[in-house]
């Protein structure tokens, strides 16, 4: 006998930190009328075939139930699939362009806002510790490393230039093999209007490369901030696809800020 299926399935697919189509990084978004089998959406998760897939499930005092889901496992926190979320529910109706997006999520509520077609996001910060790299993780990169440390989350790791970043063409295999859900690599930008460059690479759970991660900018934002005295700052994620992630440091969180474009809307058959 198969999972029982919700009966609302919902599902759009969105580029989030992106102005145009085909740019930033896709996440596919369910909203659904009742809490669904978690087997279920970790199946859906792994039929889509994105970075990340969101489960948005109405909750009675107001706000939404989010989660997260890679391919291959359920994670903590994710940014672009939050972002991708809130545009959903604004665009679809669900909520009123002037009322904030409220998730309730395996990292505490986080709240969206949407102002101008811009999604401003509060998240939790995120700070690296220094600490020595782990064996093997310079030679995966094929880089040396100016800064090593570790956050909640992943490994975060500065190279000498942006140029170091953009080159890089890690082992997965190793990668997958270190503790932590990724890497984060980053330095300097070298280019006008940005602060800095990062690439983000999560093998572990199933994604060699993301292309735009809001949750690694939890990390980024801290680390940037301290190092170059300010606290709003303009980041670019330089995948392939590339994005861009403005961040402001408050305190013990961080305000995430991208626009987000719907490429298709359907719903799973019955």
């Amino acid at each position: 006998m198969g999972l029982e299926v919700p009966k609302r399935q919902d599902v759009c697919v969105v580029d989030a930190f992106a102005t145009e189509r085909f740019r930033g990084n896709p996440a596919a978004v369910c909203v659904l009328a009742a809490p669904a089998p978690e087997e279920w959406m970790q199946q859906v998760a792994a039929e889509l075939n994105l970075s990340e897939t969101a489960h948005v499930i109405s909750r009675a005092d107001g706000g939404w139930d989010l989660r997260w889901f890679t391919p291959v496992a359920e994670v903590a926190l994710c940014g672009h699939a939050t972002l991708a979320s809130a545009h959903a529910l604004w665009e679809g109706g669900h909520l009123a362009a002037g009322e904030p997006a409220r998730f309730h999520t395996r990292s505490g509520w986080l709240e969206c806002t949407l102002r101008d077609g811009e999604i401003s996001m509060d998240f939790p910060a995120k700070p690296a510790a220094a600490e020595p790299a782990p064996p093997g993780l310079a030679e995966a990169l094929g880089t040396d490393l100016r800064w090593c440390g570790k956050s909640d989350h992943d490994w975060l790791v500065e190279v000498p230039h942006a140029a170091t970043v953009r080159s890089i063409d890690p082992d997965f295999g190793a990668l997958s093999q270190l503790a932590a859900r990724g890497v984060i690599v980053t330095a300097a930008s070298d280019l006008v209007g940005f602060d800095f460059v990062s690439r983000f690479f999560a093998p572990a759970v199933g994604i060699p490369e993301d292309p735009v991660t809001g949750s690694a900018h939890c990390t980024l934002g801290p680390f940037w901030a301290a190092r170059l005295g300010r606290t709003r700052l303009q980041g670019l994620q330089t995948s392939r696809r590339g994005g861009t992630v403005a961040v402001e440091v408050v305190g013990s969180r961080v305000v995430l800020r991208g626009r987000a474009v719907t490429v298709w809307r359907g719903a799973f058959a019955a």
